[in-house]
C-alpha cells in the first residue's frame, strides 16, 4: 500500500465534510483548503476532483489494517472482520462519501480505474487477514473474488438507512461464502487434475 500524503490526506477529509451539504463537482480548491486549514499553494500539481476520488479508497483501505494481522480464525471469518473495519471508518463520512461516490460513477476517468482500485483494495484486505498467500487458490483469483466482494459490499452499505450496518453485513457475509464456495470448488479442481497427472504419468520401472 502507498504512504499516505498528508495533504491529500486532509484535502481528502476537508472535501468529505463540505459535500455532506454541497455537491462533490461544486467543491472547490479555496474552499477545501480553508476546511482544511491548508495553504492554497499545497495544492498545486497535488489536488484535484479525481485525485481525491482515487485517495479515498486508499485513505479507507488503511483502517483493515488495525487488527488484520492479529485475527484468528477461519479464512472467512478473518475477512469479515478486516473488510467490516473499512466500512465502519466510512459510516462517519456517509453524506460526503455517497456525494463523492455519485459523482465517481458519473466520471468516465474514475470509473476506468475503479477495477484497479477495488483490486488494490482486495489485496489489502487479504493482507490484514494474513492470507496473501497461494494456499488453497492463486493468490491471483482470491484476489479478483474479494474485490467483487467489496464491491457487492459498497453497493449494500449505500443503501444502509438505519446506521447498524445490516445490510452492509449480510451482503458481505453472503459474497465472502459465495467466494468461499468458488475457491472450494476450484480447490478441489486443482487437487483432482493433480491426481490425474500423476495417475497418467509414465511409472519409473
Amino acid at each position: 500500500m502507498q504512504t499516505a500524503n498528508p495533504v491529500i490526506e486532509k484535502a481528502l477529509l476537508a472535501a468529505l465534510s463540505l459535500s455532506a451539504t454541497k455537491r462533490w463537482p461544486e467543491l472547490t480548491q479555496s474552499a477545501i483548503s480553508n476546511e482544511a486549514a491548508l495553504a492554497l499553494s499545497d495544492f498545486h500539481s497535488a489536488v484535484s476532483e479525481d485525485s481525491f476520488a482515487a485517495a479515498a479508497d486508499a485513505h479507507f483501505d488503511r483502517a483493515m489494517s488495525a487488527e488484520g494481522a492479529n485475527l484468528k480464525g477461519p479464512a472467512r471469518e478473518r475477512l469479515f472482520d478486516v473488510i467490516m473495519l473499512r466500512f465502519e471508518a466510512m459510516e462517519p463520512h456517509r453524506s460526503g462519501l455517497l456525494s463523492l461516490l455519485k459523482f465517481r460513477d458519473a466520471s468516465l476517468r474514475a470509473l476506468m480505474r475503479l477495477p484497479e482500485t477495488h483490486l488494490a483494495s482486495a489485496r489489502w484486505a487479504l493482507t490484514s487477514a494474513g492470507l496473501d498467500t497461494e494456499e488453497g487458490a492463486p493468490l491471483g483469483l482470491k484476489t479478483l473474488a474479494i474485490a467483487n466482494v467489496i464491491r457487492e459490499t459498497e453497493r449494500a452499505w449505500r443503501k444502509e438507512a438505519s446506521g447498524d450496518f445490516a445490510l452492509t453485513m449480510v451482503a458481505l457475509d453472503k459474497s465472502l461464502r459465495d467466494a468461499e464456495e468458488r475457491m472450494g470448488w476450484l480447490s478441489r479442481w486443482r487437487r483432482s487434475r493433480s491426481s490425474s497427472k500423476n495417475l497418467t504419468e509414465p511409472q519409473p520401472e
